[in-house]
């Protein structure tokens, strides 16, 4: 399902939150799951992969997640202050250490000149940081599986630089 070398990668992460007595859960959007599935993918991550919410609606984002309705409606879901939302609901909402979010415009369809497809926001939240770290990627109109992909990969690279700084 994953290529090797994401496997590889996402197996060095699960051991460095490992060796640092960390767990970790993912609030996904766009991607419905595939960081998730990605460490799960790997035996004896249940130590380490605390749970993933899959909060593709608003309503989950809400529900789930507690991202204020005010919030979503002033900023929209695809926004960087939702995913830093998602990220810190993921925080309060689980027992990890360290969460990671998307929320995207993974297409063909749903884009706008404002949001377009392959507008991805992925955020970062810990429970030794203020505020989440949010990156903003514009991946651009390359299809839904390569925006999807690209997301995974910008996550594991996400958690790989705010590990490397702690």
């Amino acid at each position: 399902m994953f290529a090797t070398e994401r496997i590889a990668q996402a197996e060095q992460l699960l051991a460095a939150l490992r060796a640092r007595g960390l767990r970790l859960a993912t609030a996904e959007s766009c991607t419905g799951g595939l960081i998730a599935a990605l460490f799960t993918e790997i035996p004896g991550a249940s130590d380490v992969f605390e749970r993933g919410f899959v909060t593709y609606s608003n309503a989950a984002k809400i529900g789930d997640l507690g991202v204020d309705y005010d919030l979503l409606a002033r900023h929209g879901a695809v926004s960087a202050e939702v995913a830093a939302a998602m990220a810190a609901g993921a925080l309060r909402a689980s027992a990890a250490d360290v969460t990671v979010s998307v929320t995207g415009v993974a297409g063909p369809g749903g884009g706008s000149p404002e949001k377009p497809v392959g507008l991805v926001h992925i955020a970062l939240a810990t429970r030794t940081r203020d505020a989440p770290v949010v990156r903003t990627f514009r991946f651009g109109g390359i299809g839904r599986t390569q925006i999807r992909e690209a997301t995974v990969a910008e996550a594991l690279r996400l958690i790989e630089d705010v590990l490397e700084s702690r």
